[in-house]
């Protein structure tokens, strides 16, 4: 019986201990710890949410692009509109009364307890007209944000831009942090840096009246979080370079994409026709947005990153490097210009090695190059022979950043196309098609796509002598350097000293004689590398394009220029890019007749095919 006695002693001493534990964590919850008296206080507090400065972003000389403006929002929350007097408000806001029916019924449809915008983009003047007035209108308040304000008139499809956050997008994962009245970077560089310039939110707790004037910070600001401003982004691009671009391009539809090939940063990134980034900011978004997309002139289109095109006889290089490096050729290998084979636009010396077939872009040379190429002999069935050829072809090539993705930092880049085998088997069936069906490769046409962007990375590995680095616009976020990804060199399949062989004929091609003699900056003693090219249009005229690197003994610009229908590269894209060469290493340009005379350049200048 005295065992049991203690025993009982025991189970009580358990439950006392538990219940004085109880009675522990309720005084706690109930009188120490604050926040649930925070959350059985939020009919007496307002949750302000703290948007953070967004990053800066300026060009590689330290200019500002894009900064932030101060712009505030009309919130509403419906559960709290007490008999509006919407004849007062609209005339408050001058806001048509079918609008603020459309807001409210929004609203409502968002939440009735959560506030959601009315009316965005106020100004300052705006909000001075109606905040004294807003205590008569309870449920509506205003929130103030920083909207985006642009530096330049320039650049903007890389630099993209900034709105409400897309009902579609509210519910995927990525965005489970952004509220419904949230605004984040839509394209461009706003949106691939979103988290990089985003910062971080703070959170204010506000006690409130029940006619929502503000009584104070709760507890003190106990519960409140400060914001931190997002990091800001210092690209690589020349802005003055970059205005003089569009500038030359005005009234052409095209590209300008220039490369410093040291490290892969982006100089220049023309799309033209082009748009002032500030149309996509403000009041009235929404409707300039249509306006741009209902342009018969497509100004939205980010020709350097979507326009894919055939690269013309500029790609002539790439094939001549990749039959260098299969020992299918050398550099003192010579052809006839045969025209049975395909068809050479004019007469030249005998292209008895590869200097002279690049500063006469001789189509039949190259033609023969790419068959040596495909055609080895690895099998006694030609049309076998022909597959195997070309899937090592198209090995080698893929290695110059062709035919995938570069991985440049902004949205919606284009891969282009390299045909494989499989390709031709789909369209001519297996062992139906051989060289012959596909010879058009060898001169830069057929199925052949590339982007602008990759034209300049061409001129960028070349200039480097077999190697790249990831186009890229950001050389620093923050004060950290670019993405790993940026720092990263990629090497073709072609040993470097195949190169140097090329480089030469590249030179003669801007010299006297040479299909862009008149891209040749000499008379300033700078040494460039080019090739020219001319794309056959089914459409309509045929475009022009050029692509160079200079100085060719220490490089520092590369770049590539895509006019669509100028007809041929030398007498149109190479001036062009000749210009912003000068500009760039010079840092002005002396020519200035030239500028007069590229509009309409076809008729102007002595036409050299290629």
């Amino acid at each position: 019986m005295q065992y049991l006695e203690g025993r009982k002693y025991v189970v009580q001493a358990i439950f006392l201990a538990v219940a004085m534990l109880f009675a522990g964590r309720l005084f706690y919850i109930q009188v120490l710890d604050g926040s649930y008296k925070l959350a059985a206080d939020r009919n007496t507090l307002q949750r302000i949410v703290k948007v953070p400065y967004r990053g800066l972003v300026y060009d590689r000389n330290g200019k500002l692009l894009v900064q932030n403006t101060p712009v505030y929002d009309l919130l509403v929350v419906p559960r709290e509109v007490k008999q509006l007097d919407t004849v007062r408000f609209c005339q408050l806001l001058q806001l048509p009364i079918e609008d603020l029916r459309a807001g409210l019924l929004a609203a409502k449809k968002y939440s009735r307890v959560k506030a959601s915008p009315l009316v965005q983009n106020l100004s300052t003047a705006e909000l001075a007209s109606i905040q004294d007035n807003l205590i008569d209108f309870p449920g509506f308040r205003i929130e103030a944000r920083m909207a985006r304000a642009y530096g330049t008139q320039s650049m903007a499809h890389a630099l993209g831009y900034v709105g409400p956050i897309p009902a579609t997008w509210v519910d995927r994962e990525k965005y489970a942090k952004y509220r419904p009245t949230d605004f984040l970077g839509i394209s461009g560089l706003e949106s691939f840096y979103e988290k990089e310039l985003m910062g971080r939110r703070g959170v204010q707790y506000r006690m409130v009246n029940v006619r929502g004037i503000e009584k104070g910070a709760f507890r003190g600001g106990e519960f409140d979080t400060l914001s931190v401003a997002g990091q800001d982004l210092h690209t690589g691009i020349d802005i003055d370079l970059q205005q003089y671009g569009e500038m030359l391009m005005a009234g052409k539809r095209g590209t300008v994409v220039a490369i410093d090939p040291k490290t892969g940063e982006i100089l220049a990134f023309v799309s033209a026709p082009a748009y002032d980034p500030a149309m996509l900011t403000g009041k009235g978004l929404g409707n300039r947005y249509m306006e741009l997309l209902n342009n018969p002139e497509r100004p939205l289109i980010d020709r350097p990153l979507t326009a894919i095109y055939s690269p013309g006889s500029v790609f002539k290089l790439v094939n001549e490097l990749v039959a260098m490096q299969s020992g299918a050729v050398t550099a003192n290998t010579g052809f006839p210009c045969n025209q049975r084979l395909v068809r050479c636009t004019h007469n030249h010396e005998y292209p008895g090695n590869v200097s002279i077939a690049i500063k006469n872009s001789c189509n039949p040379y190259f033609y023969q190059v790419m068959q040596a190429t495909v055609m080895r002999g690895r099998s006694r069935n030609r049309f076998e022979d022909s597959r195997l050829g070309l899937a090592e072809w198209k090995r080698n090539v893929q290695t110059f950043g062709l035919g995938d993705k570069l991985g440049v930092d902004l949205l919606g880049e284009k891969k282009g196309l390299i045909p494989s085998p499989e390709y031709y088997d789909k369209s001519y069936g297996y062992h139906r098609w051989t060289y012959k069906t596909v010879y058009s490769l060898s001169i830069g046409q057929g199925e052949l796509q590339v982007t602008s962007l990759q034209m300049a990375n061409i001129m960028a590995i070349i200039a480097n002598r077999g190697y790249y680095y990831t186009p890229h616009f950001v050389r620093s976020v923050g004060q950290n350097g670019p993405l790993p990804q940026f720092q990263e060199r990629h090497k073709t399949s072609v040993d470097s000293h195949y190169f140097e062989q090329i480089i030469p004929g590249m030179q003669m091609v801007v010299g006297r004689g040479g299909t862009a003699s008149l891209a040749s900056l000499e008379q300033f003693g700078i040494s460039m590398a080019g090739k020219t090219g001319t794309v056959q249009n089914r459409h309509g005229a045929d475009h022009a394009t050029f692509a160079a690197f200079a100085p060719v003994e220490d490089p520092k610009i590369a770049i590539a220029v895509f006019i669509e229908n100028a007809g041929f590269g030398g007498s149109s894209a190479a001036p062009l890019a000749s210009l912003m060469v000068e500009r760039y290493l010079r840092g002005k340009v002396v020519r200035k007749k030239w500028e007069e005379w590229l509009p309409g350049s076809a008729d102007r200048f002595v036409k050299r095919h290629h």
